[in-house]
């Protein structure tokens, strides 16, 4: 496959000679309309993958659902996955939000999605089952009258969208929230509730936390295929689990389920996820104290507990592996089964943070269980397998320390944990930040075990032939972009949890950023792009929120730490003069006034003139213009950053402003993007070419998110616009050509991304090309 990168972009002229020119203007697309081709600046995931499905009776047929990147179908011919739900508008964002999946054994085509963001009100809208007949392909949408949680705790437990194998156009549906459970019978196009089920859950997190205080309900259904019962997990630590034996007419309570599955060393638990052995007739349970991504162990004892039941005979038996090499079990997540060995399963811690998630797996229905690594005394960790990060480098996190000697970690929030049914050598799993997996699983059994004893009695490391895991996330993106700057042949970004990328080869993962730094805002001196800042939020209260480089992203250092503020969530705004002589930065989410600096973030002295939280920027021409928005002022400095003054403006919106930027090569043209859901906030998109004394609003623009520049389509033209925004009713990806007259959608129905666009900016050398903010970086060119 070809790679896209910024050189090959300007054409064989243009590499043959040497460095990177100018390049011959392209030729504007006819009426300045046209198609354009998108795709995803490569990071390799960089989110959570709480789900794996495998499809049991068609090979190579395998789905990952993401929290807030949507679904994605595996390719086996290219080992890469395909995104299924970039059509999700803006209207309905949360539908790509993926709380679970199914794939029909039956008839193979057949896959279904259950989505919504939020059972808050964080997510306007409520949640719905996706149906498709051909792979992903094209969806057909159920709505639902309730709310879905795909970013909500406990997304990772189980599957609560499942195909009834022995009557595939049969459905069941588990839901948050006290909406119990719910069951299709036409292939997902229609649903009702199971009236006479009996338990719709009552486990919360937090109550006083209202993104903790919400009801997990109804989490799993799986099915024993030997007899014909279906059972169903619920979040009840006194009455956690349900059967029924005539089809889903009626249910009960299984036997024995609230003492193997309520609790654990006082602490109550709940029913996580379930795997059935349709051979040797077994249900195995995982339970964990909290549904988890994100929490660890309880603050005393463990967290969680794996139970089988023999569903002939109602007998538990507690297979719980009896040894953690770093102490108690802070709760299991993922839980497998081998179908081509059933005796064969395997289970994964899902918060051990430190040093690393233990993955475990037995080969005698849970009697006997190996750990994935080990410890002897005074000894290195010893592995059963190789992490091997080749193609994605920041899986590192730029070497520091994730546990003794180990900066690959096996994961965090491990619920996604997957044996291929038709390959007994194949696993997946899914972490926080990507997928890993191998194709030489059954060597773990040939290694015997990690750890021995001497003769005097004490543990030593046993020799061990180690194979490699690998990522398999390519195609899987998702990472959180706060801000864009394209230098013309470089590419910053600056995202939550993962920090930032500079990409001078679209199709290649790079290292991060600034490790522990996680990017909020970017911006290059004009005049010398070599020079960027950024601001972004840290986790160490001695690291400094601002960075900076001076060779053009190749190397960072941290500015001073300013004193006084805390490390997260206040990484703000940065702004640096056109020619790098004064840099700012407004801190957010805090009383503390802007600062700027004459030396690069060396020394730091108060802006004057300026609210806490303003929004700041540089003018891209005058060095020593920058400008400020906060609440409905508008405010301009002249002597380089060090003193702002309202410069009279009026009828601008006092919030929902997001975004404002100033046009390259144009002294005092700024553009400001404004949106509110407040019928009487104005919203849309304004225009001031007088360095923000007097504004113009683009009437055509109903409501506007981002705004950003790129290459002009003629050689003395305006730069190209780039908007994210509600053109006369219709939302979508805009460009204009002159200066905002006129305007075209360059997206389409296909390519939407839910709210995508919070940044956005054009290439400066490439004329029609727009990076812009989804589910990842993506970035479109014009089709020729």
């Amino acid at each position: 496959m070809r790679r896209r990168t910024f050189i090959a972009s300007l054409g064989a002229a243009a590499v043959a000679a040497g460095a990177l020119p100018v390049p011959a203007f392209a030729k504007a697309d006819p009426g300045g309309k046209g198609t354009y081709t998108w795709k995803n600046v490569v990071v390799n995931c960089g989110g959570f993958v709480p789900g794996i499905i495998f499809n049991e009776t068609e090979p190579n047929l395998i789905y990952a659902r993401t929290d807030v990147a949507g679904a994605f179908r595996w390719q086996e011919e290219s080992r890469t996955w395909k995104p299924l739900l970039d059509w999700v508008g803006r209207d309905k964002w949360g539908y790509q939000y993926v709380v679970s999946m199914a794939t029909d054994p039956v008839e193979t085509n057949r896959v279904y999605a259950a989505v919504g963001a939020y059972t808050t009100d964080w997510d306007p809208n409520n949640g719905a089952v996706l149906y498709s007949d051909d792979y992903g392909e094209t969806w057909g949408i159920a709505p639902l009258p309730f709310k879905q949680g795909g970013n909500m705790p406990g997304r990772g437990m189980g599957e609560r969208l499942v195909v009834n194998p022995a009557d595939n156009a049969q459905l069941y549906l588990g839901t948050p929230s006290g909406n119990g459970l719910w069951r299709s019978t036409d292939y997902g196009r229609t649903w009702a509730a199971v009236e006479n089920f009996p338990n719709p859950g009552n486990f919360v997190v937090d109550p006083t936390n209202d993104y903790l205080a919400d009801n997990q309900g109804v989490i799993w259904i799986d099915f024993d295929q030997i007899r014909g019962d279906i059972y169903v997990g619920v979040a009840d630590p006194d009455d956690p689990l349900y059967v029924s034996k005539d089809g889903g007419a009626t249910w009960q309570p299984v036997p024995g389920a609230a003492e193997a599955l309520g609790e654990v060393d006082g602490n109550p638990t709940i029913p996580k996820q379930s795997a059935v052995d349709n051979t040797n007739g077994y249900l195995y349970i995982v339970t964990g104290w909290d549904p988890g991504p994100y929490n660890g162990a309880p603050a005393s004892g463990n967290g969680g507990q794996i139970w089988r039941l023999e569903t002939r005979t109602g007998q538990w038996t507690d297979i719980t592996p009896a040894y953690n090499p770093r102490g108690p079990i802070p709760g299991f997540g993922g839980l497998t089964i081998d179908r081509q060995n059933p005796r064969t399963l395997m289970a994964a811690t899902c918060n051990n943070w430190y040093p690393d998630e233990i993955l475990y797996r037995s080969t005698d229905s849970g009697q006997t269980w190996q750990t994935s690594w080990d410890y002897a005394e005074g000894t290195e960790r010893t592995d059963r397998f190789v992490m091997d990060n080749t193609g994605t480098p920041w899986l590192d996190w730029g070497g520091v320390d994730q546990g003794p000697a180990y900066a690959v970690k096996h994961g965090w929030m491990i619920d996604g944990l997957a044996i291929d049914p038709h390959n007994s050598d194949r696993i997946m799993w899914g972490t926080g930040a990507t997928i890993w997996g191998t194709e030489d699983l059954t060597r773990w059994d040939a290694q015997g075990e990690l750890i021995g004893k001497n003769e005097a009695g004490e543990r030593i490391a046993l020799p061990v032939e180690r194979f490699t895991v690998g990522v398999r996330a390519e195609g899987v993106e998702m990472t959180w972009v706060r801000d864009l700057a394209a230098l013309g042949g470089t590419l910053v970004s600056a995202m939550g949890d993962v920090s930032g990328f500079v990409h001078t080869d679209l199709d290649r993962a790079e290292e991060m950023v600034h490790p522990g730094w996680a990017g909020t805002s970017l911006d290059y001196a004009q005049s010398d792009p070599d020079i960027i800042v950024g601001s972004g939020d840290v986790g160490s209260d001695t690291s400094g929120h601002v960075i900076v480089s001076t060779d053009r992203g190749k190397t960072w250092r941290a500015a001073t730490r300013l004193g006084g503020l805390p490390g997260n969530d206040h990484g703000g705004v940065v702004a640096i003069t056109a020619n790098a002589s004064a840099l700012l930065w407004s801190p957010s989410n805090t009383d503390v006034t802007p600062v700027y600096s004459t030396d690069l973030g060396e020394t730091w002295n108060p802006v004057r003139g300026l609210p806490a939280g303003a929004r700041i920027r540089s003018d891209r021409v005058n060095p020593s213009v920058l400008y400020a928005f906060s609440r409905g002022t508008f405010y301009r400095s002249t002597d380089g950053g060090a003193t702002f003054s309202d410069t009279g403006a009026t009828g601008l919106p006092a919030e929902g402003v997001d975004d404002f930027r100033v046009a390259p090569g144009h002294k005092g043209h700024i553009w400001l993007a404004g949106r509110s859901d407040k019928d009487d906030v104005e919203t849309g998109l304004w225009r001031s070419k007088d360095g923000g004394t007097t504004w113009k609003r683009i009437r055509t623009i109903d409501l506007a998110i981002s705004v950003g520049f790129g290459k002009s389509a003629k050689r003395s033209g305006y730069p190209a616009i780039y908007i994210s925004a509600t053109v006369e009713g219709q939302d979508g990806i805009f460009r204009s050509t002159d200066g905002g007259e006129s305007w075209i959608r360059i997206n389409d129905d296909d390519h939407q991304w839910g709210f995508a666009g919070s940044a956005i900016t054009g290439d400066p050398l490439i004329y029609g090309r727009v990076y812009l903010s989804a589910r990842g970086i993506i970035y479109g060119d014009i089709a020729s």
